[in-house]
Formats: structure tokens, C-alpha cells, sequence
């Protein structure tokens, strides 16, 4: 007997559209790797939204047994994560990225660690250069997975580098009490350590369609490091810079980090205003609230403004109501839960 194929369109951000097919009751993300489609994804399980996409026309449901993190209400919008996925007819999805985003493969590589240096009272700057011959591309906002020596267990960072700085890439890492990273870094990690690397993974990265409007970042605590290497990319690019608005914040004083390096951007990119923020203890020059605190009436005047958000999930939560009662569109907002792992 003949197995039933549907047939998957995906039409991609830039225009591309590709083709596939996939057996009824099959697993649409598995089909579309084995195609060789440019889909982003990662943990092929439900739980990261890396392989989220819109369905526009057909039925697709959620296999038998699967978990999503998506919500009832965003299923019903018309989103599904491809991991979890099974095709009940012909389907087309809409993709959130161009078609050259996801032919970026993820690679596993090997690097040696430069130096570890306390930049904060509970971060670390991890700078690592990629051993000789060994390569990779990613793009400012995508992260890499890291294995912790000796325990062999992986750890999710977005470097604060750019591909310009490659074979070097540098890590802004939090410490926490027992972390398994946090325990290597201030114990153990030293000079021609070598370090086991793969990505890039991840949907949140710098859109290129948008680099000429307007630009909001809003970070907590280390979700910083994925927006600075925005903003170094959007230096580097050729062509006019946009204005860009940063509003970086943490706890207190002594949790903040990487100011002089925000200080400098501000003098290289005339264009760039950066609001620092603290929950409380404020001194002179900082912001006493959140970094969603420090958005005000004023800051989007150009409908096709483009957000970048990376911090705690309340603080993605909040910056996205405050961005679209400012005026920024839904669609032009992207953001990245940052979870801190032990």
C-alpha cells in the first residue's frame, strides 16, 4: 500500500520559497532535514521554539505525546513548533528568517581558552580562540553550546563577539552558587584549556532586511552579550548607522559590567544612546528601574522600528507590552529567554 505524502511549502523572509514531502503521521522537522531544507532548530524536542514557524494554509497538528512550549492561544495563531509537528494535509508555513539563515549548519569545534577575567560581581568574560584550522559562522544574537570538562555536560552562550573577531569569541558569563560552569571557571579554567564548542543555534539573531531603521535593544544581566554583538555588527556594516537605543540593566551597582565598553561604542557610533539601569541603590548617571522602566514616550517615532530583547522571561514579557504600546509593531520584535543553568 502506497504511504500517503503531503506536500510542505516554506516561504522563507527573503522570498525563497523550498519544497518538501512528508508521510502522513511523520514528523514535518525530521522530513525537512532529511530534504536538506535551511530550517533553523535545536533541541527537536518542543521546548526551545528555534524551529517556530507560522502555518498559513493546511493542517498541522501536535504529534501524539509531544509537549510545546507554545501556548494555547499562539497554536491558535497559527504557530507551531516543526519538531512536534505532523502534517494532516498539504501545509504552507510562513518562516520568521531568509532562506540563508538556516544553511548555516551547526558545527562542533575545538578552541582554547585565552583568558578569564571577573568583569562584574557575578560575571565572567570567557574569551576563547578557536584552534588552527578549525571554523565557523554565526550570526550577533545566535548561541553556542559548551562543554563543561570533566563533567561533560553542556551550557547555552551567545558570544558578545562578532564573526569579525574570529578565531577569537568572547562569553559574558554569570556565575551562580554550584553552576557547573561557574565552578570550572573560578577553580579550575585556565590558559590552553581546550574548550569542545558546537552551533550556532537559535532564531535570535540581527535581521538583516531591518538594519537601516531604527534600533531598540533591551537587555538583563547577560542577556547582554548577544546585543553587544549586534551592535558591533551594525558598526562594522557599511552605510549609513541607525539610531539605536540600548537599555541595559541589572540588580545593583556592583552586578553592572561592560560599562566602559558600552562608553566606547557611544564614542565610535554617534548614533548610539545607552540608558543604565539598576532595581535599586541608583548612583549618579544610572536609571532606578528596570531597563523597561527607562523606555519612554518618544523612543519609537519611526513605525518600522526593530527590537532586540534578551534578558529574564518577566522582563521579555514586559519590554514587549511597553515596545508595542510605543509603537513598535509586533512582528518587528524579537526576543531570547535567557535562562541561567547550573
Amino acid at each position: 500500500m502506497n504511504e500517503q505524502l503531503h506536500q510542505i511549502t516554506l516561504n522563507f523572509a527573503d522570498g525563497v520559497t523550498h519544497q518538501f514531502s512528508v508521510a502522513a503521521g511523520s514528523n514535518i522537522l525530521d522530513a525537512a532535514i532529511a530534504a536538506e531544507m535551511p530550517v533553523l532548530y535545536q533541541c527537536r524536542s518542543g521546548g526551545c521554539s528555534s524551529c517556530i514557524c507560522n502555518l498559513t494554509q493546511g493542517e498541522a497538528v501536535t504529534q501524539a505525546g509531544a509537549s510545546a512550549s507554545l501556548l494555547g492561544s499562539e497554536f491558535d495563531a497559527g504557530q507551531r513548533l516543526l519538531c512536534v509537528s505532523q502534517a494532516n494535509s498539504d501545509c504552507t508555513f510562513d518562516m520568521a528568517y531568509g532562506s540563508e539563515v538556516g544553511s548555516t549548519a551547526a558545527r562542533e569545534v575545538h578552541a582554547f581558552i585565552d583568558s578569564v577575567e571577573r568583569i562584574g560581581s557575578n560575571v565572567m568574560k570567557l574569551t576563547v580562540e578557536l584552534a588552527e584550522g578549525e571554523w565557523l559562522e554565526f550570526r550577533p544574537g545566535q548561541f553556542m553550546q559548551i562543554v563543561v570538562p570533566g563533567l561533560g555536560v553542556l551550557r547555552s552562550y551567545s558570544p558578545s563577539s562578532t564573526q569579525v573577531n574570529l578565531p577569537k569569541m568572547e562569553f559574558l558569563i554569570r556565575l551562580l552558587p554550584g553552576g557547573a560552569m561557574s565552578t570550572f571557571l573560578e577553580n579550575e579554567a585556565g590558559t590552553d584549556h581546550v574548550l569542545t564548542l558546537s552551533g550556532p543555534y537559535g532564531a535570535f539573531f540581527l535581521r538583516d532586511e531591518h538594519k537601516r531603521v531604527p534600533h531598540i535593544f533591551v537587555a538583563g544581566g547577560t542577556g547582554l552579550a548577544p546585543i553587544l554583538s549586534m551592535i558591533d555588527t551594525l558598526r562594522q556594516s557599511s552605510g549609513r548607522k541607525p539610531p539605536m537605543l540600548l537599555s541595559f540593566g541589572c540588580a545593583v551597582p556592583e552586578a553592572l559590567f561592560s560599562q566602559e565598553d558600552i562608553e566606547l561604542r557611544q564614542q565610535w557610533l554617534p548614533s548610539l544612546e545607552a540608558r543604565i539601569c539598576v532595581d535599586r541603590e541608583a548612583t549618579e548617571g544610572l536609571h532606578l528601574g528596570s531597563p523597561v522602566s527607562a523606555l519612554r514616550e518618544g523612543d519609537v517615532s519611526n513605525p518600522d522600528t526593530v527590537a532586540y530583547l534578551c534578558g529574564p522571561q518577566p522582563m521579555i514579557d514586559a519590554a514587549t507590552q511597553r515596545l508595542i504600546e510605543l509603537g513598535v509593531k509586533a512582528q518587528n520584535i524579537f526576543a531570547e529567554q535567557f535562562v541561567a543553568s547550573h
